[in-house]
C-alpha cells in the first residue's frame, strides 16, 4: 500500500498538525472542515490550512474524492455523522482512517456505513496528545487492512501499529486508557479547586508528592492536568460519554465515566459563565484560574 493523497474531514489540532507533518513529507493533502461552511469563519479556516502546506475543499465530496486515505478527526459526539456522511461519497478501495475517540459500538456502526460503499475501515485510537509529538504521536489500528495501512503509515514517518484485525479493539484500549487519564485531571481539578479554598493546596501537593514522587506534583504537574481540562473539557466530556458507552455495554457501570465527564465539561460550563477564554489564560497557571471561578470568602 502506498500512499499518495490524504483528505482530512475535521481540520482542528489533531488534523492540523497531521496534515501539516504529511504535507511536508511529500502527500497531497487536502481538507474539509464545517467552518468552511461558516460566512464568519471560513476565510480564517481557509488561510489556516494554506498556512500549513493543506489545500481546502469547499465541501466534503471535495475532499474525500480520489484520495488514497481519508482521515476523520472530529468531535466524538460527531463522528459516526461524519462517517455517514463520508461513506456516501468513498470508492472501492479508499481507505478510511477513523482516528476519533468513541467507543467500540460507535466504531463498528460506522465501519458498517463505511464497507457499504466498498472503502476499507480503519479503526484508530490515538494513544497521547498530538500536539508535542505531533506525526510520531502512538497510534493503534484495527481492521483487515490495520496491517497494510499501519506499514504505509510507518513509511511516512508514523508511530503506527496494528493490533487487531477486528475492528472495536484499538478503541478499547484507548476507551479504557481514558477513565485513567481524564479521570486523573478531573480528580485533579476537583482537588486541588476544593484545597485552594481552604489555603491547604501546598500541604496536599507536598504530600502527593511525597506518595507519588516521579509524577512533578512539585512542579508543573498539577498546572498541565488542570489546562488539559480548561482548554479541552467540552471535548472529553464527549469522549467520556463514549468511555461510559463502552462500559456499559459490557455490563459495567461507569460510575466513575460518568462523574468525569460532569467535572471536565463542569469546569468549562463555570468559565464561560464568568466569560473566561482558555487562550487569555495563558501561560496557564491553575491557581490564577481557580481565584476567578471560587473567589474565597473571606
Amino acid at each position: 500500500m502506498k500512499i499518495s493523497t490524504l483528505a482530512l474531514i475535521g481540520f482542528g489540532e489533531a488534523g492540523t498538525i497531521l496534515g501539516q507533518e504529511l504535507a511536508a513529507r511529500g502527500i497531497q493533502v487536502c481538507c474539509y472542515d464545517r467552518l468552511l461552511d461558516d460566512a464568519s469563519a471560513r476565510a480564517a479556516m481557509h488561510d489556516k490550512a494554506l498556512q500549513h502546506g493543506v489545500q481546502p475543499r469547499d465541501s466534503m465530496a471535495a475532499a474525500v474524492v480520489g484520495a488514497d486515505v481519508v482521515m476523520s478527526a472530529v468531535t466524538a459526539g460527531s463522528a459516526l455523522l461524519v462517517a455517514t456522511d463520508v461513506a456516501q461519497h468513498l470508492g472501492a478501495g479508499q481507505i478510511f482512517m477513523d482516528i476519533n475517540s468513541v467507543a467500540p459500538a460507535t466504531k463498528q456502526a460506522a465501519q458498517q456505513a463505511v464497507e457499504a460503499s466498498g472503502a476499507h475501515y480503519i479503526d484508530t485510537a490515538v494513544m497521547a496528545p498530538v500536539p508535542p509529538q505531533r506525526l510520531q504521536v502512538p497510534m493503534l489500528l484495527g481492521g483487515a487492512h490495520a496491517a497494510e495501512l499501519a506499514e504505509a503509515l510507518q513509511a511516512l514517518g508514523m508511530n503506527a501499529r496494528a493490533v487487531a484485525e477486528q475492528v472495536g479493539v484499538a478503541s478499547a484500549i484507548k476507551m479504557c486508557r481514558s477513565i485513567m487519564i481524564k479521570g486523573l485531571e478531573a480528580l485533579t481539578t476537583e482537588c486541588l479547586s476544593t484545597a485552594r479554598q481552604y489555603g491547604a493546596e501546598e500541604a496536599v501537593l507536598a504530600s502527593l508528592h511525597k506518595s507519588f514522587p516521579a509524577m512533578g506534583w512539585d512542579a508543573q504537574f498539577p498546572h498541565y492536568l488542570i489546562s488539559r481540562v480548561a482548554e479541552h473539557g467540552r471535548r472529553r466530556a464527549e469522549e467520556m460519554e463514549e468511555v461510559a458507552r463502552t462500559a456499559a455495554d459490557v455490563g459495567v457501570t461507569p460510575h466513575m465515566s460518568d462523574a468525569i465527564v460532569q467535572t471536565q465539561r463542569g469546569l468549562v460550563d463555570a468559565m464561560q459563565e464568568r466569560g473566561l477564554h482558555y487562550a487569555e489564560l495563558e501561560p496557564f497557571d491553575w491557581t490564577a484560574l481557580v481565584d476567578q471561578l471560587y473567589p474565597r470568602q473571606n
